[in-house]
């Protein structure tokens, strides 16, 4: 059985579970046996999965009406993954060999749908966590979730599994001015292709690989892009000698230290790119995988766009300090034209916005307070997946140490309810 139901009639409309789709739900309590899980991307999809593999029941509740709503919804067309897919699949099941290296997103999707189906795994859509605490009173999670129609449920579990991830909302900054732009201006969870500004001058804000990738979609679509790049940026091929760049890295931590590695690819990408900084693109101080240990900042794999940079297709300037009618006005005095602007200012984590905990997640980022790869268990059966700053992998790696960890929780403790075991125990507390 995956849940218990304890919903009462409220206001003489009956309170049922969630596989009864006649009837209108104004509140219901469920008891789940095993762990809740927030989010049904491919964190949660993973760790669903993983448990399930060790006999480990779990409910997923995702708050869109489809999995992985960010790749389906909020993903321009020709995004593909920047890494080879042998970096990208989920635990359990590798991507069909008839894949290419770097799979589309439709491809990426129908293999999430391939992955649900293969498990079994049926999220229960249109959730919204609303807020999710630990009740001391009787060792179990209270989740509280909204529905479409604005009717709440509450779920209780002795264990919580954050997988909202770090993408969960977009980052959108208050610029000088942007109320009388006059022009569109859009974040890149929005953009879908440059077929909408042909012909036009866009301001790409972000010079992470969205933004890098999206100024050469306007490029084929025959806009006129430009490029804000405020911080330095680490620019690498996305393959060397014959090689990903991602997948050659890896392989030469194996054998020498991290600073080593960083020449090497710094050595070998001015070789194959040339010196950056001459058109605007400064290096950090510290090497990309140094970087990215540091602060999780992701190099730009570069699928073109530097070309176009170089050829002068994309302009590239320094941060914007005010925005006019149709204009930029940027950080080095120089004021430029513009007919839209596409924000590609990245995502942050919702977590602090419904997570009534503070001791493991940060009330500041919404991450885990201990970096990668000590961040993915909390106290009083709380986890968290998908928040390691490493992509695809680094869930697939978090999914795989919660299950192994639930596992033992699972065969070792009765199923406690209102502090007795399962079976002995009437309604759970009202709050």
């Amino acid at each position: 059985m995956l849940f218990m139901d304890y919903s009462r009639e409220v206001e003489g409309k009956k309170v049922h579970d969630h596989c009864n789709k006649n009837m209108t739900t104004l509140a219901r309590c469920l008891w789940m046996p095993g762990p809740v899980i927030i989010g049904a991307g491919p964190s949660g999809l993973a760790t669903a999965a993983c448990l399930k593999e060790r006999g480990v029941p779990s409910l997923i509740l995702e708050r869109a009406d489809c999995i992985a709503s960010l790749w389906k919804i909020k993903t321009y067309d020709r995004l593909r993954l920047h890494l080879p897919k042998q970096f990208c699949e989920l635990p359990l099941m590798p991507f069909p060999v008839n894949f290419p290296t770097y799979p589309t997103k439709e491809q990426f999707v129908a293999y999430l749908e391939a992955y649900k189906n293969h498990f079994g795994l049926e999220p229960v859509f249109n959730q919204t966590a609303v807020s999710a605490e630990f009740d001391h009173r009787c060792g179990f999670w209270r989740v509280k979730t909204v529905g479409l129609k604005q009717e709440e449920t509450e779920y209780m579990s002795q264990w919580l599994i954050v997988a909202t991830g770090e993408n969960a909302e977009e980052v959108v900054p208050q610029i000088e001015g942007m109320d009388g732009f006059g022009g569109p201006i859009v974040h890149t969870s929005s953009y879908k292709s440059g077929g909408l500004f042909r012909g036009k001058a866009v301001l790409v804000v972000g010079c992470g690989n969205s933004g890098m990738e999206v100024c050469l979609d306007l490029c084929n679509y025959n806009a006129r892009p430009s490029l804000v790049v405020r911080d330095s940026v680490h620019v690498l091929p996305q393959e060397m000698l014959g090689r990903s760049t991602f997948g050659l890295s890896m392989w030469l931590l194996k054998w020498f230290p991290m600073r080593l590695v960083d020449r090497f690819l710094l050595l070998v990408s001015r070789f194959m790119l040339g010196d950056t900084e001459k058109f605007g693109l400064r290096r950090p101080e510290f090497g990309p995988l140094e970087l990215k240990s540091r602060s999780g900042k992701t190099p730009v794999l570069d699928v073109g766009t530097l070309a176009k940079i170089k050829s002068g297709n994309i302009k590239v300037y320094p941060g914007i300090k005010r925005l006019a009618y149709r204009a930029a006005e940027f950080v080095n005095g120089r004021k430029e034209n513009f007919d839209a602007i596409v924000l590609a200012t990245g995502y942050k984590s919702n977590v602090p916005q419904w997570l009534k905990e503070t001791d493991f997640f940060s009330e500041t980022d919404g991450l885990p307070r201990k970096s990668f790869p000590n961040g993915w268990k909390g106290e009083c059966g709380l986890y968290a997946v998908g928040f390691t700053k490493r992509g695809l992998l680094g869930a697939s790696i978090d999914a795989k140490r919660i299950a192994e960890d639930m596992e033992h929780h699972w065969k070792a403790e009765p199923r406690k309810f209102h502090g007795h075991q399962l079976g002995r125990s009437p309604l759970p507390p009202q709050s």
